[in-house]
């Protein structure tokens, strides 16, 4: 109920001050009032999934951290996503730490966003003699 009546609020105020609804700034504000879950960006290849979670504890109860690694090196990708139990941390969380440094690198932090799924496999252009890179 209360996300609801913070979107009316936001809806009302919109309509007030220029007579129309911005639909991006609309849909913005309705993934951050229901996301608890951040995308963090620019990590430093040091950073693991412990350091990231005291990193941002102090906002709230973090229920998972986790820094995303390369699938064959096992190296840090430089990015990860922490999850909050609650939305209010979540936001607290992401305008102390936007722009912060952590482990000597300025990190970036957002809402995390639905990833979209890919359309089949990865496909390879033909060269000039008709394979496929593969030295056939």
């Amino acid at each position: 109920m209360a996300f609801c009546n913070k979107l009316g609020n936001l809806v009302k105020q919109s309509i007030s001050q220029n007579g129309q609804v911005p639909v991006a700034s609309l849909l913005n504000s309705i993934r951050c009032f229901s996301s608890s879950k951040l995308f963090i960006g620019g990590l430093s290849y040091g950073t693991d999934d412990h350091s990231l979670k005291d990193a941002f504890s102090g906002f709230g109860d973090v229920t998972e951290a986790k820094v995303i690694l390369d699938r064959d090196t096992g190296r840090s990708r430089g990015f990860g996503f922490v999850t909050f139990d609650s939305q209010d941390s979540a936001s607290s969380a992401l305008s102390a730490m936007d722009g912060q440094e952590l482990n000597g690198r300025n990190i970036r932090v957002s809402y995390a966003t639905e990833r979209t799924s890919r359309s089949g496999p990865r496909t390879f252009s033909d060269d000039r003699n008709g394979d496929r890179g593969f030295g056939y």
